[in-house]
């Protein structure tokens, strides 16, 4: 059993930056791949990026490209989303997962509470 609690969010403005954490505990973390998603009102949960156990593979949605950056402290136990350039599309409530290195959210098997992230034009 994994146990994951998501902190950062909040609300900014256009343009504005945020960092995410997302804490892990119950199973060695350096032997999960994790990954954030997000789900806007209305809308089905997305992926956004993802980081394998040993940091060496990262993935990222087109939509953030360039402007959000995922990264983990295997000491720590934790995995981190920096955000920046943040859109009000961006708006969403941001789950941290652990599971398989993909895309997919079927392949992942714990999740965090989320935390919202609130964007203003």
């Amino acid at each position: 059993q994994v146990h994951l609690a998501e902190s950062g969010g909040g609300m900014v403005q256009t343009g504005g930056s945020l960092r995410l954490s997302c804490a892990a505990s119950g199973r060695t973390f350096s032997s999960l791949n994790m990954a954030w998603f997000r789900q806007a009102p209305g809308k089905e949960r997305e992926f956004v990026a993802g980081v394998s156990r040993g940091r060496e593979l990262t993935q990222y949605a087109d939509s953030v490209k360039g402007r959000f950056t995922i990264s983990r402290d295997n000491v720590k136990n934790t995995a981190n989303l920096q955000m920046n350039s943040l859109k009000p599309e961006d708006t969403a409530v941001y789950y941290c997962a652990a599971g398989d290195y993909t895309s997919d959210d079927a392949e992942y098997d714990w999740w965090g509470q989320g935390t919202q992230v609130s964007v203003s034009s």
